[in-house]
């Protein structure tokens, strides 16, 4: 078994694992986070059975995109800060959408989504711990915006994402991820949704996540180890705002 093969099936373990402790049996899917990864790798671990990569550097990612174009069951997940001017190839290259946290993103990522591709599956990311270095909204403003963007019909509103402080303890792990999975299920309720995402849990705290009713872990350092950030300056700035 290679290394790649091993780091792979560690984590499929640890996932099943997690998932029959809880009674959560197949519920959880693996994202693997790609980004500064390159296409050879990726197609490694595609032989793996990893068919769900998620990328967060829009030039990087298209270029794999089409590196892999031959790859019918491969699926692509954006899971990093979108500028305005990224969206239109963010639309026509991706599945699926994790870092949704403005109406005018998501207004513009509805208007220029293909038609010939089905709606764009979106998750809204929230600042589930409140911090100023990182991303999203804030819980209060939830339901103003699921309710905007419940309306664009280019867009499949999937559910939520979040990223929490770093937590050592598991039981302290647990409890931002405790309030997102209420929080979906209120929004659900509340407006008579069918949200069925918790986009939640890193390499570090994906336990905690699985035990909270996370339907979607980002793993990245445990499966390729760790980034080449030297490669690109100019992204230095996201470096530390999510360590799959």
């Amino acid at each position: 078994m290679t290394l790649l093969q091993d780091r792979f099936q560690q984590v499929y373990d640890q996932i099943h694992l997690t998932e029959q402790t809880c009674h959560r049996q197949g519920q959880v899917q693996l994202l693997a986070v790609s980004k500064t990864k390159p296409a050879d790798m990726i197609r490694a671990a595609w032989r793996c059975g990893q068919k769900h990569f998620g990328e967060s550097y829009l030039q990087e990612a298209i270029s794999k995109i089409q590196a892999l174009g031959d790859l019918s069951d491969i699926h692509w997940h954006f899971i990093g800060p979108i500028q305005s001017n990224k969206t239109r190839d963010i639309a026509e290259h991706f599945e699926w959408v994790h870092s949704v946290d403005r109406l005018k993103i998501a207004q513009r990522l509805n208007d220029q989504r293909p038609e010939s591709l089905p709606p764009l599956n979106i998750c809204l990311q929230i600042n589930i711990s409140e911090e100023s270095s990182k991303s999203g909204i804030n819980l209060s403003e939830l339901p103003q915006l699921v309710q905007a963007i419940n309306q664009l019909p280019r867009l499949k509103l999937r559910g939520l994402m979040g990223i929490p402080a770093p937590e050592s303890d598991p039981e302290q792990q647990r409890i931002p991820f405790r309030t997102l999975a209420d929080a979906l299920k209120n929004l659900n309720e509340q407006f008579s949704l069918d949200m069925d995402t918790l986009s939640m849990g890193m390499s570090d705290d994906l336990e905690a996540a699985i035990q909270e009713g996370s339907t979607m872990v980002r793993i990245g350092t445990a499966l390729f180890g760790e980034r080449d950030y030297a490669q690109k300056p100019s992204q230095n700035a996201y470096k530390n705002q999510e360590k799959e």
